[in-house]
């Protein structure tokens, strides 16, 4: 495996065969990313740390698709993601990643991504997502001024509860609510009824990704979680967020109509999935 930096594009041959290249520069990833935020906001945000760290970042062509494999918890994740015209790209990729990839994996991967790491792997668990990204953030004022106030530390209990009641099985780290802004909705006697965080934010490179939006299911239908979702935004944006986006199921229709009457709008599909070794 050759390192730091691809071939010249004159000389790569096709991403099908083409030798695995492992990328270490982020001012490389970063302007290969910033090409195209809006499909790259998780690998923009992992360039900093904490993330970084913790990441390696694979390509098999000069300015061709670049895979990420981020190794924190149980199961590590890939990420690939390609516009239609660059799945063969890919594809090709992950083909030759196949010998450095662990035994299972969590998956984020554009058309063609699971079948191309198959036979080698089975999938366990397959569920059809989308990728928005805020592109009218007029949309949000309506949903302002419901009280959503930023939670701390402090409040990793209520939340944990919260989560546990309306959102069980999500992934969260305690240390979001440090590295980026978490709001919340409280009722009358305190409880915490609603929230709202980033799975990334990063001012440095001015994008957030947003994510565990929940709200307790004895108070869903009032608006809440717009509510929360609209006020993350604008701190986020006041931060200097450019390009902030989330991912959705794409066969849940009450989130997806929430996102966009929040002014999100669709950038790519993609599977997640549970891949296992064959």
């Amino acid at each position: 495996m050759s390192s730091d930096s691809a071939p010249s594009a004159s000389s790569a041959p096709s991403a099908a065969w083409a030798p695995l290249t492992s990328l270490h520069d982020r001012a490389v990833l970063a302007d290969r990313f910033g090409r195209d935020p809006e499909l790259h906001l998780f690998e923009l945000g992992d360039l900093d740390e904490p993330f970084w760290s913790h990441t390696a970042w694979y390509t098999a062509s000069a300015d061709g698709p670049v895979a990420l494999l981020y190794t924190v918890g149980e199961v590590p994740t890939l990420l690939g993601l390609a516009r239609p015209e660059r799945t063969g790209e890919l594809a090709g990729l992950l083909r030759a990643m196949r010998p450095v990839l662990p035994r299972r994996l969590l998956a984020h991967l554009t058309t063609g991504g699971v079948d191309a790491l198959a036979p080698a792997y089975r999938a366990e668990r397959r569920t059809a997502m989308l990728r928005m990204a805020l592109t009218d953030r007029t949309a949000l004022a309506p949903h302002l001024g419901r009280g959503a106030g930023l939670l701390g530390p402090a409040d990793l209990p209520d939340l944990l509860a919260l989560f546990a009641a309306g959102y069980p099985g999500n992934w969260f780290d305690e240390r979001m609510l440090t590295a980026g802004p978490y709001v919340g909705i409280r009722d009358d006697a305190g409880r915490l009824v609603a929230t709202a965080g980033v799975h990334v934010s990063s001012p440095r490179r001015r994008v957030a990704v947003i994510g565990n939006v929940t709200t307790h299911p004895d108070a869903r239908g009032r608006g809440l979680a717009a509510a929360c979702t609209a006020r993350l935004c604008a701190l986020l944006a006041e931060g200097g967020a450019d390009h902030i986006g989330l991912n959705v199921r794409a066969d849940h229709p009450t989130a997806l109509a929430l996102y966009r009457r929040l002014g999100f709008t669709p950038v790519t599909p993609y599977d997640e999935t549970v891949l296992t070794a064959a």
